[in-house]
């Protein structure tokens, strides 16, 4: 069986050391080589080996030496050979050892005796400490203060032996006498530190006793302090209110390590707003001064935890927390919009979106390379607040729509977004923001953004001024038609290669897309990445930006550039008046729109046009050339109805969001609740009050964390044996976020004393033991508890085996009892999350592993299927609730889920209704790691045939 072990060195094991070689090194005068040969030693020592024979000349050679790199390796030497038999009692040998380390203890050097005090911590063999006791106490007195503090921590080992108490009966007297003498820091702080851990009373009283100093004491003792408060309230909550007070004092000490313990001890005991107030000031002052990163993502993640119980004392902060946007970094810029964002209110929202909008001007600016990217964020968080917020909006949509044309394609895009959302929400604001889009279309350097805007102008260009300009603005950024002229069609041919050369970084880096309703399309990086200007196209100078989008293959802008030409023109019949400039409108919409086809067909561009954007751009010619009342009806009101619709329905699913969010759990019907107003308020500070107050707040509507559901618990015991066998075992599983803890119960049935009984425990997958297996003694027909920790790092399913091993006074061979394997669930780890569509298709093109599963079902309605994959994924559905109505025998759906472990998993349900009823299809699960995507598809594989 595996040994403890309290010491830790790299041990190359290429090459290994040659005892004899050791041995040698030892027994000469050479000082260098003494200690080259102890470092050997131990490390050989420490990775199995025995070396029995080393032992007498360590003991003849090694031992006196005055060399104190030699005694510290004598020492840890010392402390991981075998110092007992196998019947635990102490190898007679190692009483030679005895009398050095008294004369250690005795040393006039202070190093020898400090290594020596400090040896005598991690030894466990009562027969070799009791004659040195005398020596140990002797130390407590020294002069030299790092003599004492080691002496105060071997009296406190000493005293936590099985049998410390009777070796010193004295000794938290004997301390608790240092402690009040002690001037050394470290010293003092080893000595209440003994004094909590071995006899708390006495810590409490001393602590007490001296409440008025504790802001005066040093670091490290103040750290013991609040480690002693937190342990005593846990254990008895009446009495927190004395040690609040405590705490609340030591808010303004120098060291930031204390003052974040504080804040954290704080926010642990007490809910009185005063308190939290105290807490939340504290760490928005450590996020301000403190330069490390880690330190400032903890911090933001103690302000979340505080906003998410605290929401009405976070709201003040909000301007402190938003400071903390000064630091580059943009893990801590995206927390902090993240914390701010739910912090909003219309008392805060106008400061908030002035700071984001300063914020957005220093992007343009700055030389950084995360500028776009930081850029993005802020235009994301402005986006939501004028959504909260509509007033807002007026403020900030034209300061955003300079940013149209910005090179980083996610900041545009999510502009053009924000606008599309604000023009509908807004109408106050509608004619100001077509104006400023016309006059910055030419500006827009990406196909994405380009669909976006013309999609705008031809749904919001209302009046006969703004529907002329939209014309003018669409042609002139298309330049002179036609897109090439006949004589260079003829030398197409020589020139093709030329043409590959200048088009081959766009239009040929091609990839699948996913889109919003599961289905996959081609799409060219061109409508990715911003385009960069061809200085000459087939010998004619690129005019507009559309053009040159045209000119590199992106012809789904043709068809939306072909049905925005036609939307302004269907519109200018309705608002102009005469006849020929309709006519004329309609005939340059047409000769556009044929130039687009002739150019897709001709042999001047390597890709001819796709055939959806080809049967596109045909019908717009068709409608234009032959409109009716319906059709007319269809492309002016009923696209911006379906954009309305999907709009409401997103503001409805966030509505419900927040109200499920906002629902709490009550109170028992015969919950005690105490009426703080029938209670004696002498002697009670205003903190104690408020505390008291929230207590009873707390209890009365439900939040003091109750134990969960005694059924759901009996779902998690699993039986480990069989019935039949000699010892009887079964664990209740309990999954904490980065462990496991088994909890196993072991029951003896037979009528024999069960001796060294041992669960051993092994892991498959990304599991890991914390604790090695001891060995328990168990009674006929007794039973015993036994814990066990498995620490888990990624999200996979994993599989616990082991057995238990016991020996009986009759068999003197062990005996064996193989148990059940433990499956750790997937679904313990993954819960529901949402993500934006762009951000969805995003990581869908990026992950690289993939596993598709078969449909393979006994549910015969896609609905229903799918409702029960996302109740067996405990995944969240992206896909709107609307887009799934009707029965059309398909269904598209997109699922996502988050891991614990910040990975994200991502599902994409595909089916189809046959002939007979059955479903068909396939469900791809996409994820960064292997581990998730295989197991998310071993969990739906599984379940899919289910469901009613």
């Amino acid at each position: 069986m595996e040994k403890s072990c309290t010491l830790l060195i790299h041990f190359d094991k290429g090459t290994p050391a040659i005892a004899n070689e050791i041995k040698e090194a030892l027994e000469g005068n050479d000082v260098p080589a003494k200690i080259d040969a102890m470092k050997k030693a131990i490390m050989l020592l420490l990775n199995g080996e025995t070396l029995p024979q080393l032992f007498i000349t360590i003991v003849r050679y090694v031992l006196p030496s005055e060399d104190h790199t030699i005694q510290k390796l004598l020492l840890l030497y010392l402390e991981i050979i075998d110092k007992t038999d196998v019947k635990g009692r102490v190898l007679p040998e190692m009483i030679l050892i005895c009398q050095n380390l008294r004369n250690n203890l005795q040393h006039p050097n202070e190093y020898i005796r400090g290594v020596t005090l400090r040896f005598l911590c991690r030894l466990n063999e009562t027969e070799l400490i009791e004659p040195l006791i005398p020596s140990v106490l002797q130390n407590l007195e020294h002069r030299h203060p790092y003599i004492r503090r080691n002496a105060i921590l071997a009296v406190m080992s000493i005293y936590k032996l099985p049998q410390g108490e009777q070796l010193l009966v004295d000794a938290p007297e004997m301390i608790e006498k240092v402690l009040s003498t002690e001037q050394d820091q470290s010293a003092k702080r080893n000595a209440f530190l003994m004094l909590f851990t071995c006899a708390q009373d006495r810590a409490i009283n001393y602590l007490l006793t001296h409440v008025n100093r504790v802001s005066e004491w040093g670091e490290l003792l103040q750290m013991v302090v609040l480690e002693l408060i937190r342990k005593v309230c846990r254990t008895n909550r009446g009495e927190k209110g004395k040690y609040i007070m405590i705490i609340t004092s030591l808010l303004d000490a120098p060291s930031t390590a204390v003052i974040s313990e504080c804040a954290g001890t704080l926010v642990s005991l007490s809910s009185a707003p005063t308190a939290i107030r105290a807490a939340a000031n504290t760490y928005c002052k450590l996020l301000l001064s403190q330069s490390d990163n880690n330190v400032k993502l903890i911090v933001l993640d103690r302000l979340n935890e505080l906003k998410s119980s605290h929401r009405e004392i976070m709201v003040d902060m909000i301007m402190d927390v938003l400071r903390a946007l000064s630091s580059p970094n943009l893990d801590i810029r995206r927390k902090t919009l993240d914390i701010v964002l739910e912090l909003i209110t219309p008392r805060n929202i106008n400061e908030v979106v002035l700071t984001l909008k300063k914020e957005v001007v220093k992007t343009q600016s700055g030389e950084l390379e995360k500028n776009g990217e930081y850029r993005q964020m802020l235009i994301q968080a402005i986006h939501s607040c004028a959504i909260k917020f509509p007033e807002v909006a007026s403020t900030v949509v034209h300061l955003l729509m300079d940013f149209l044309g910005d090179s980083n394609v996610g900041s545009a895009v999510d502009v053009v977004v924000f606008v599309r959302e604000i023009i509908e929400t807004n109408p106050k604001l509608r004619v100001s923001i077509v104006t400023r889009l016309l006059d910055t279309f030419y500006q827009i350097r990406s196909a994405r953004v380009c669909t976006c805007a013309l999609w705008i102008i031809g749904e919001y260009c209302l009046s006969l001024s703004e529907v002329d300009s939209g014309i003018a603005t669409i042609t002139q950024c298309l330049g002179e038609l036609p897109f090439y002229s006949v004589s260079e069609e003829g030398e197409a041919a020589d020139s093709s290669k030329k043409a590959q050369q200048v088009n081959s970084m766009t239009v040929s880096s091609k990839r699948p897309a996913i889109l919003a309703d599961g289905t996959y399309a081609t799409q060219s990086a061109a409508s990715e990445t911003a385009f960069s200007l061809p200085t000459l196209v087939h010998g004619s100078l690129a005019s507009g930006n559309l053009r040159s989008l045209l000119l590199t293959g992106d012809f789904f802008l043709g068809a939306v550039v072909a049905c925005t030409l036609t939307k302004l023109v269907l519109r200018l019949e309705e608002v102009e008046p005469s006849k020929v400039e309709v006519n004329g409108a309609s005939t340059r919409a047409l000769l556009i729109m044929v130039s687009m086809l002739q150019l897709g067909q001709s042999p001047v561009l390597p890709h001819p046009i796709d055939n959806d954007s080809y049967d596109r751009i045909v019908l717009c010619i068709r409608l234009l050339c032959n409109t009716g009342d319906d059709i007319r009806k269809i492309w002016l009101q009923s696209c911006r109805q379906s954009f309305v619709e999907m709009l409401s329905e997103k503001q409805l699913r966030e509505t419900e969001e927040m109200k499920a969010k906002a629902q709490i759990s009550h109170a028992q019907p015969d919950d005690l609740i105490d009426f703080y107003h029938l209670k004696s308020r002498k002697g009670m500070s205003q903190l104690e009050l408020e505390d008291e107050v929230q207590d009873d707040l707390k209890r009365a509507t439900g939040e003091f964390v109750k134990d969960g559901d005694d059924a759901n618990k009996l779902n998690r015991i699993l039986q480990l044996t069989g019935f039949s066998d000699p010892v009887y075992a079964e664990a209740y599983v309990t999954v904490h976020h980065y462990d496991i803890v088994l909890d196993v119960t072991v029951i003896n049935r037979t009528k024999e004393t069960l001796q060294n009984l041992c669960l051993e425990l092994a892991t498959m997958g990304d599991l890991k033991l914390v604790e090695r297996p001891q060995n328990y003694t168990l009674a006929p027909e007794s039973s015993k508890q036994i814990k066990a920790n498995i620490k888990v790092s990624s999200t996979e399913t994993g599989v616990i085996f082991g057995n238990i091993v016991y020996e009986t006074s009759n068999v003197h061979e062990r005996t064996v009892v193989v148990l059940n394997d433990i499956h750790i669930d997937i679904m313990d780890y993954i819960s529901p999350a949402v993500c934006s569509d762009a951000a969805f298709r995003t990581m869908w093109a990026e992950f690289e592993w993939e596993n598709k599963v078969a449909v393979n079902t006994v549910i015969q309605e896609e609905k229903e299927f799918l409702y029960h994959i996302i109740k067996s994924t405990n995944m969240k559905c992206l896909t709107a609730t609307s887009a799934l109505d009707g029965e059309c025998g398909f269904l598209a759906a997109n699922l996502y889920a988050k891991s614990v472990f910040g990975e994200d998993a991502l599902v994409n349900v595909s089916i189809e209704k046959q002939a007979d009823g059955k479903l068909s299809g396939y469900i791809r699960i996409r994820s960064k790691t292997q581990g998730i995507a295989l197991s998310l598809g071993d969990k739906i594989t599984l379940k899919q045939k289910g469901g009613r």
